[in-house]
């Protein structure tokens, strides 16, 4: 899921520096979201991983 978010974010990058505002803008929130998603997903992993011990 972080892969998808660098490639999400160097796509906004890409598309801004050409121009393309719109485009920008969705991939950077995109990738905002997954950013988001893979840091709760990692949290609760860690928590889930201390308790089987």
């Amino acid at each position: 899921m972080l892969r998808w978010t660098v490639t999400f974010i160097i796509l906004a990058l890409i598309a801004g520096v050409f121009g393309f505002g719109g485009i920008a803008a969705g991939a950077a929130s995109i990738a905002k979201i997954l950013f988001f998603i893979f840091i709760v997903l990692f949290i609760v992993s860690l928590i889930r991983g201390n308790k089987r011990v």
